[in-house]
């Protein structure tokens, strides 16, 4: 009784979570896994674009499974960026299953703090 799902339900992007602060925007994907040698990351025009593969896992006994929901091969994910980042200082790491990356903002969309006078 194996219950496979049609390849086209198979998810192929990671999810992700984005959100910034004053100084920084913060991009996790969920890459469960997956080898980080396996993952490119680069940002052109406002976008940052992660791709890679979960390569499968030959077994010998392949053919007895009684379900296969797992989704394997290439995967693209690709997302707007809401402000210019400094590309010179992307940071990423890879712990628990999760690409976290972290994208400096260019000096000019930081935020800056201004001071009321009072008078």
């Amino acid at each position: 009784m194996e219950e496979n799902l049609p390849s086209w339900w198979m998810r192929r992007w990671p999810l992700t979570e984005i959100y910034e602060t004053d100084q920084e925007i913060i991009l996790k994907a969920e890459l469960p896994g997956i080898d980080p040698k396996d993952v490119s990351i680069h940002v052109d025009d406002g976008r940052l674009h992660i791709e890679g593969e979960r390569k499968h896992e030959k077994r010998a006994d392949e053919e007895n499974y009684h379900r296969r929901e797992l989704a394997y091969g290439k995967f693209f994910r690709s997302s707007t960026l809401p402000t210019s980042v400094d590309q010179g200082k992307i940071n990423a790491r890879y712990e628990k299953g999760i690409l976290h990356i972290t994208l400096p903002k260019k000096e000019e969309h930081k935020g800056k703090k201004i001071e009321i006078k009072i008078e």
